[in-house]
């Protein structure tokens, strides 16, 4: 468990607040490229607690700038994007995408009063449909991290869900391989009926208990949790923790899949979760249905299924067929498990096991990136170093005299062609 001092240090994202300092240390996803029209309307973006507009003037560049016009305070989302600037409704002062002030028209030109005022404005960079944006301290940002999934050949498929919990306890979910033989589970199982070979085969055949290998990684953590597979052989569920805060499961089969998840936060209570792939390395997904959008700050990829209504969960098709009785795939488990325990957790009163054994050191990993950062100003792990960001994860089986780690090192490297013995595995069955 944590101290409260210890949670709230890595929660808590605002300006100011030592976490929020580590976030913005790195670029962040922002939205998409075709969320954004030149000339077209502004868009409000909260993220890391502080909310924002985004726009796109005439000649193609974006902006993201504080709400506020700082003559009055009136929302700039009101304003008119125009001729490569954002101009305030209320008396017309413009500014361009740097925050600069490009007019003041009651102001008497002779004052110069344009060049004292300035909008807080963000750098944002678009790669491959993607949005970026950095929000640190460095004049010059860093690089942007060398993403397979947002820099791969063809373009990339991009779903998004906001979930009403604190950042943290959503990614750890993605640090929790146990979870998928429960939450995710049929109601019964019969392994007779699985293809051998496949994932869910090696998951559901032996209800061992995992054993784990967690190591500190140049991007963040990394785990290997394993169980025996045939005589002679084990089975691994390799996945990665990248700071700030993505994250790459141990599925499907190690090598065959170019993806990344981002959890991105909003504030303290709200995340927006990315699941990123690209065309080469996409699989086969249940989606959940969403609300129609609106235009406030937490107005879109709000899913249907929420606390509101219980994740509508069947408690018939929970005796019968699945394990939770909530469908629309594992991604509204996930939130369920996340959302119920509430805005954001008390981790003090938790009782961690041995198969937490991978939340445990990321967290710790976290506090010490946070306090290097601010007790040292030591530049957090990745942050220019992009090339690290270049991995893979998923699961294999190996010798049981092999080390997880260098038996899986080719097959963790990105920027491959997928292997073909993966490809067949996936074709057996796969897994989700």
């Amino acid at each position: 468990m944590l101290s409260t001092h210890e949670n709230a240090l890595i929660s808590q994202v605002g300006p100011g607040t030592p976490g929020g300092s580590l976030m913005r240390a790195y670029w962040l996803p922002m939205a998409t490229s075709d969320e954004l029209v030149a000339d077209g309307p502004q868009v409000r973006v909260r993220i890391l607690g502080e909310n924002l507009i985004a726009f796109r003037t005439t000649s193609g560049k974006i902006g993201l700038v504080d709400q506020s016009c700082p003559h009055r305070g009136t929302s700039l989302f009101f304003g008119r994007n125009e001729e490569d600037g954002i101009r305030c409704a209320y008396h017309g002062w413009k500014y361009d995408v740097t925050g600069t002030c490009l007019e003041t028209p009651a102001e008497p030109v002779e004052n110069n009063f344009k060049d004292k005022i300035h909008l807080t404005a963000y750098p944002c960079v678009e790669r491959n449909g993607i949005i970026w944006t950095y929000m640190g301290a460095r004049s010059a940002p860093p690089p942007l991290p060398d993403i397979e999934a947002n820099m791969g050949q063809g373009s990339s498929e991009v779903s998004r869900t906001l979930r009403y919990c604190n950042w943290l306890q959503a990614l750890e979910g993605d640090l929790d391989t146990v979870h998928s033989e429960y939450l995710h589970a049929p109601a019964f199982i019969d392994v007779s009926t699985m293809t051998p070979g496949t994932g869910a085969y090696y998951r559901h055949r032996k209800r061992e208990i995992f054993k784990y290998d967690v190591r500190e990684t140049a991007f963040g953590m990394s785990y290997g949790a394993h169980r025996p597979a045939e005589d002679g052989t084990t089975y691994w569920r390799i996945a990665h923790f990248l700071f700030p805060c993505f994250t790459m499961p141990p599925t499907p089969a190690a090598g065959s899949f170019q993806g990344i998840r981002m959890w991105v936060p909003v504030d303290d209570d709200h995340v927006l979760f990315w699941s990123v792939e690209t065309t080469a390395g996409q699989r086969e997904r249940r989606f959940h249905e969403y609300e129609p959008d609106t235009s406030d700050w937490l107005g879109r990829y709000r899913p249907v299924q929420n606390v509101a209504n219980d994740y509508q969960i069947d408690r018939a098709v929970q005796r019968t067929e699945t394990f939770t009785g909530i469908g629309g795939g594992f991604i509204m488990q996930d939130i369920m498990a996340t959302e119920s325990m509430g805005p954001m957790m008390d981790r003090t009163h938790e009782h961690l096991g041995v198969s937490d054994a991978m939340i445990i050191r990321t967290r710790k990993r976290i506090i010490d990136a946070v306090h290097a950062m601010e007790d040292g100003n030591v530049t957090p792990p990745g942050v220019d170093a992009p090339a690290v960001y270049g991995m893979r994860s998923g699961w294999l089986v190996l010798p049981e005299d092999t080390d997880w780690w260098e038996g899986s090192a080719e097959l963790r490297m990105a920027f491959v062609a997928k292997r073909n013995q993966n490809e067949a595995v996936a074709a057996l069955g796969g897994d989700s």
